[in-house]
């Protein structure tokens, strides 16, 4: 008899994903999903890409009936359902903690009425804040966040005690965090919770820290979503990719293909309960390479990036995954080349006519002095 699993955020990007991967590995998936205008539309409707073998339950996950009812039956759940966005979470507060912290909280009480063998918990990057970096003397460091004085004058990298530039490397899962906007602190609660539960309860508990997911099936409209569907956005609307700073930052871009087969593991290995994993590519690339790529594949070569010359509160300069551990406990090993992964993104593209409301997503930060 096929296992049943439920994925709270299921008909979303990686939710849809991921129930593709379910399905292929012979299990049977629910999805709970409140088909948020701003990542589905205003029609709301089930969306065409979401696999016809997917039994989709629309509600909030902060609606007490709604997640009982989903969880009925349920032998693991997958909690992909939040609120996603840096920005936006710095001045739509109560949005995101509700979302994210509440709706936690309520899957977590319907599920010690109704415990289940697996939960596996999406969490982020974005809880590290400022990943680690290497001194001039080769010593490995967590890094205090850059001052606001240091930003206003454009004095982007990371300097050390001497006034050195420092070396970014790749992090780790056992880096302390650094919370530095409401969603990474949100995300953090997410995965805490999810972990004091589960032990309590005796909840197999797993969590996996995604780094820049891309792939087909994002919110293009959504002016919060990921920065690759945000410039292809603007690119096909015949507008150049914005980017905040001066487009050095680096960061690690990984397909939904292989967070799919992440999440698929998190299930299936009995080692990883109980653990928290970095789920990235392990490489790492630079927001202002990625623009130009992007314009490249879409043949827009002219469109070049505006660099903005300003910081965006929340942000963080570099931060790229160590997979380590992902590869030693899960088995883990990134399939999609990058190049590979933006050619299949190139051509879902060419078949969809996104809404560009980065302008007003950047005017409304603007309008709360949350750029600097």
């Amino acid at each position: 008899m096929k296992k049943r699993i439920l994925i709270t955020g299921g008909a979303g990007f990686i939710g849809s994903h991921l129930a593709d991967e379910l399905i292929a590995g012979g299990y049977s998936v629910r999805a709970l999903d409140n088909l948020s205008c701003q990542v589905h539309g205003k029609e709301a409707r089930r969306p065409d890409y979401l696999n016809p073998e997917v039994e989709l339950i629309i509600g909030d996950v902060r609606d007490p009936a709604a997640v009982l009812k989903a969880l009925r039956g349920m032998e693991a759940v997958f909690h992909l359902a939040a609120c996603v966005g840096v920005g936006q979470s710095m001045y739509e507060i109560e949005k995101y903690t509700s979302t994210n912290n509440l709706g936690t909280a309520v899957l977590l009480e319907a599920l010690i009425k109704n415990p289940v063998e697996r939960l596996v918990v999406a969490s982020s990057m974005s809880v590290y804040g400022e990943g680690l970096y290497r001194t001039a003397g080769g010593t490995v460091c967590h890094v205090p966040d850059r001052t606001i004085e240091q930003l206003k004058r454009g004095r982007w990298e990371i300097s050390g005690p001497d006034g050195e530039i420092m070396e970014p490397v790749p992090t780790p899962e056992w880096k302390p965090p650094s919370l530095a906007s409401v969603y990474a602190l949100s995300k953090y609660h997410q995965e805490r919770t999810c972990f004091l539960i589960g032990r309590a309860y005796g909840i197999s508990t797993v969590a996996l820290r995604f780094f820049n997911v891309f792939g087909s099936r994002q919110a293009l409209s959504n002016p919060y979503t990921g920065v690759l569907a945000i410039f292809a956005s603007r690119i096909l609307n015949g507008n150049p990719p914005l980017i905040y700073e001066d487009g050095g930052q680096r960061r690690d871009f990984v397909s939904v293909h292989d967070v799919a087969k992440a999440c698929l593991l998190a299930l299936e290995v009995p080692g990883a309960s109980g653990m928290v994993f970095n789920i990235g590519s392990g490489r790492s690339r630079t927001i202002g390479s990625i623009a130009e790529s992007m314009a490249s594949l879409l043949g827009m070569d002219s469109l070049k990036p505006f660099i903005t010359h300003k910081y965006r509160v929340g942000d963080i300069r570099h931060c790229f995954a160590d997979i380590s551990l992902a590869a030693d406990v899960l088995g883990y090993r990134p399939e999609v080349e990058f190049e590979q992964g933006l050619v299949e993104l190139a051509a879902w593209l060419e078949r969809q006519e996104p809404a560009d409301l980065f302008s007003k997503a950047t005017t409304e930060l603007a309008a709360r002095r949350l750029t600097v």
